[in-house]
């Protein structure tokens, strides 16, 4: 297999009425689903020429879905712009992918219009209506390879402008096979979506349901702002299979809501995106007590996770391992020399190879060479990693163990500080939900963020108990909840806009 498109059409043979995605009471079949997106495919065809990029301007939904197949039927590979960027930055991410169509829905054609002045706006209306030209895709089928890019999701750029991770179809057949089978994905589960389609949390989703010919439930972002209408839609809906931001999850538990009401169909739930509050997972584990649980590591460049850690419910969790890696992907400890680390405790650079790496950070050559750079532990021939940034170390088990960003580390008064290890301090008081630290260079402060039943006052002379005085806050502030950034990750930069 070499193209993601087997997966959609070996499920649409094999079921071809099956519900494929269901968005509110919307709904298509698996047949409906490929026809509209070869119509699609064979509209664009005739308008650009293989492995160009198409920007997809929309919200998240089922049109959406047949915008990103119809790219990859015309032999180009989609990126989504999120309608409710700023327009700066939505120029700069046209800007850096130097597309000539952008495809957008009613919603937002008006709004296209204005912002994409040099690109063709296209409406996915004219996609679903288009003439099928088996011939064509046929022959756009018949040239394509298996390292062809098939999405371009943007991150944060150091330089301010945003880097786009291009993923290839090659990485995602490699991951999602190993994924679905690792965890038992199978034609009954209905898949709740959280994510958006601009994060890769939402790959893991997409790309499982078809593969193994399950029903994607797309779940409107607005219900998590109401965890009763979230509730009920998974309970209504029945809903087998939670791939959700560990924020996401701590917002139904922090607001009560599985008091509410209880998913019982529900029999997987990964989680990712940060260090899983141990209150919160023992609350869903209570109430889901037949569920699997998973914790999955791995930034964007590597194709969403490249290692695992399968939750064992008799076990005393200190702290949650990120675990061990993905079948086809070598991850490793490297010290700063480029030695690998074996021995346990010892903290070193999370580094990975494999398959599932990205391709490279879309025409941006300096930031692809700086990150993806020769394994050193490799002789006689060349293999590329992956430097994450992030730190980790082996538990005594042989487990991997998350020990922060290497960019979360601060000098404070002179001290070399880990902010996650001020938050675990934090985190380790019962009345305390939910933690956030972040050091205010300019002003050299720390400040603590927090969720619970207790005063700033209080916590602070707990915090002297346990903590060297530099590393407790400077100031400590009190959240009814933690802002979110919309891949659903805690908004640490809405936080400390807060204090200025």
């Amino acid at each position: 297999m070499y193209n993601i498109l087997h997966y959609l059409e070996k499920t649409s043979e094999k079921s071809p009425t099956k519900i494929a995605i269901k968005c509110l009471e919307n709904t298509i079949t698996y047949e409906e689903f490929v026809r509209a997106c070869k119509k699609g495919g064979s509209f664009l065809a005739n308008k650009i020429g293989m492995r160009e990029p198409v920007c997809i301007f929309m919200e998240k939904g089922i049109d959406t879905l047949i915008a990103f197949f119809s790219t990859v039927y015309a032999g180009c590979f989609y990126s989504l712009i999120n309608p409710e960027f700023p327009e700066n930055r939505i120029l700069d991410i046209v800007h850096v992918l130097e597309s000539k169509i952008v495809i957008t829905d009613d919603a937002h054609e008006e709004v296209a219009k204005k912002i994409f002045r040099s690109l063709e706006v296209v409406n996915v209306r004219d996609l679903k209506s288009g003439v099928l030209d088996e011939e064509k895709l046929e022959y756009i089928r018949n040239l394509s390879i298996d390292c062809d890019p098939l999405y371009v999701n943007f991150t944060s750029g150091s330089t301010g402008i945003p880097k786009g991770v291009a993923i290839s179809h090659r990485s995602v057949i490699d991951f999602i096979g190993h994924f679905t089978k690792l965890f038992h994905f199978t034609e009954n589960d209905i898949i709740a979506n959280q994510a958006p389609f601009d994060f890769d949390v939402s790959v893991k989703d997409i790309y499982s349901a078809f593969q193994v010919g399950a029903t994607l439930l797309i779940v409107p972002k607005e219900y998590f702002s109401a965890p009763a209408k979230l509730l009920d839609y998974l309970v209504d809906n029945k809903a087998t299979t939670l791939t959700w931001a560990v924020s996401a999850l701590c917002l139904v538990t922090t607001f009560h809501g599985l008091d509410y009401k209880v998913p019982k169909d529900v029999d997987k739930v990964i989680f990712s995106g940060e260090v899983m509050p141990m209150k919160h997972l023992r609350e869903w584990m209570e109430k889901l007590p037949d569920a699997t649980f998973i914790n999955v590591y791995g930034p964007t460049e590597i194709t969403c996770n490249c290692t695992y850690h399968i939750i064992d419910r008799n076990r005393d969790y200190e702290v949650i391992p990120i675990g061990k890696n993905f079948p086809n992907e070598r991850v490793m400890l490297l010290d700063d020399e480029g030695k690998e680390i074996v021995c346990p405790l010892q903290v070193g650079n999370i580094c990975v190879s494999g398959t599932a790496l990205a391709l490279g950070y879309y025409y941006n050559e300096e930031k692809t060479s700086e990150a993806f750079v020769e394994n050193p532990t490799v002789k006689g021939y060349k293999e590329l990693m992956y430097q994450t940034g992030d730190l980790g170390e082996y538990n005594d088990l042989g487990e991997l163990v998350f020990k922060g960003r290497r960019d979360f580390q601060i000098k404070f008064q002179g001290h070399r500080i880990e902010l996650e290890e001020i938050e675990k301090a934090m985190m380790a008081f019962e009345e305390v939900l939910r933690a956030c630290v972040l050091f205010d260079e300019e002003k050299s402060k720390l400040y603590g963020f927090y969720v619970g039943d207790i005063d700033s006052k209080v916590l602070y002379a707990k915090m002297k108990e346990i903590l060297p005085i530099y590393m407790v806050p400077t100031k400590l502030l009190k959240m009814e909840a933690f802002p979110m950034t919309k891949n659903g990750k805690t908004d640490r930069r809405a936080l400390m806009e807060s204090v200025k």
